[in-house]
């Protein structure tokens, strides 16, 4: 249907020079866009225009091309808002000129006005699809790059090859400390990506769980979690600062152990943890005489637990119970006439004392089984 912006419309439709003018403005108003060759620009602003148009002669909007020119710009590197400086500026171009020609070709103000207002909408839609093209084409960028590290990552920490490492930062010729987490969630696995990344490492999700290969230990790793660091291995023995931090972690999640800890630190975690039954076992033989059910003796054990854990000090273990010197004292007393243990004998052998601390902890925690046989 014909309308006194048909003519108008159709002229602006066909001005080759109306094209060069807008790619100007845009290219002005944006070195981000300036920057790329201009038939790049030249190749968009004109199906825009012509999609524009023709929306305004009762056609179907088209936003596609909209879509393509976001995703071209992020892959091309031009930053969003260079982009939409771009775009606003070649909207501000088109709208002097039509009302400039519009007022020319004695079409009245209101006529033009009531345009102006039904082409700022359209342009608003077009600006958001383009934005969504844009933010789409870095979402696929993000995911094909965590999809190669994580490639990368399995490959290497579960024993296999990675001909592409250098691809995601890893260099042959390097050393780097694996790190395994207890995270499993995905969410909070990428939000703690960035942080860990910091220290120059490659993180990503490897068997379910959050880890890494980084030249050096992260400084944190977040409240509440878990991260163990392997030593520094060359990329060809990966899979055995993996296999390393898996064992430690699994020691260190027994054992309540949290924040950034070296694989070195978590030794003795790590055996015993490795042994479940035989602390079972240990627990039972040695604390035969204790009843779980007993409130008293739950307390004699948790003050054995707190006085080998703060180097047999009375002062040290007191105040982290909150108790007197004496009241220690005479727990310990207690505990070794039910079970003959020298809990307070400084000169007990290492390994006495170890196999007294793995019992009253498998005990505490409820695990003993049935005692040894004989």
């Amino acid at each position: 249907m014909s309308t006194p912006l048909t003519p108008l419309l159709a002229a602006l439709a066909g001005d080759e020079g109306l094209v060069d003018e807008l790619v100007a403005a845009a290219r002005s108003a944006s070195p981000d866009v300036a920057r790329l060759p201009a038939h790049e620009s030249r190749r968009h602003v004109a199906v825009l225009l012509a999609a524009g148009l023709a929306a305004f002669q009762g056609g179907e909007p088209d936003f596609g091309e909209a879509a393509r020119l976001g995703a071209d710009r992020a892959a091309q590197g031009v930053p969003c808002a260079g982009l939409l400086c771009a775009v606003r500026a070649a909207r501000t171009r088109v709208l002097e000129v039509a009302v400039a020609r519009g007022r020319a070709a004695g079409i009245p103000d209101e006529v033009l006005l009531s345009a102006a207002l039904d082409f700022d909408r359209y342009v608003g839609a077009l600006e958001g699809h383009v934005v969504e093209g844009y933010r789409e084409a870095e979402r696929a960028r993000a995911r094909g790059r965590r999809d190669q590290r994580d490639a990368v990552l399995r490959a290497l920490l579960l024993g296999g090859q990675a001909d592409d490492a250098p691809a995601v930062g890893l260099r042959a010729g390097a050393r780097y400390r694996c790190v395994v987490l207890d995270v499993t969630d995905p969410a909070r696995a990428e939000a703690l990506q960035p942080r860990l990344a910091a220290c120059g490492g490659v993180f990503g999700t490897v068997e379910g769980r959050l880890a890494g290969l980084t030249p050096r230990a992260p400084a944190a790793a977040g409240p509440d979690v878990t991260a163990v660091v392997g030593p520094p291995l060359p990329l060809r023995r990966a899979a055995e600062g993996y296999r390393l931090c898996l064992a430690a972690l699994t020691g260190a999640v027994r054992f309540a152990r949290t924040g950034v800890l070296a694989v070195v630190d978590l030794a003795a975690e790590t055996a015993l943890a490795a042994q479940p039954e035989l602390g079972a076992v240990l627990g039972a033989a040695l604390l035969a005489r204790l009843d779980p059910a007993d409130a008293f003796h739950r307390e004699l054990v948790g003050t054995a637990l707190a006085y080998l854990d703060h180097g047999r000090r009375l002062d040290r273990t007191a105040a982290a119970l909150h108790v007197h010197p004496n009241t220690v004292r005479y727990r310990l007393r207690a505990l070794h006439e039910r079970t003959g243990l020298p809990v307070d004998d400084d000169g007990a052998p290492v390994l006495t004392t170890l196999r007294c601390w793995w019992a009253f902890e498998t005990w505490q925690r409820g695990r003993c089984g049935p005692p040894a046989a004989p």
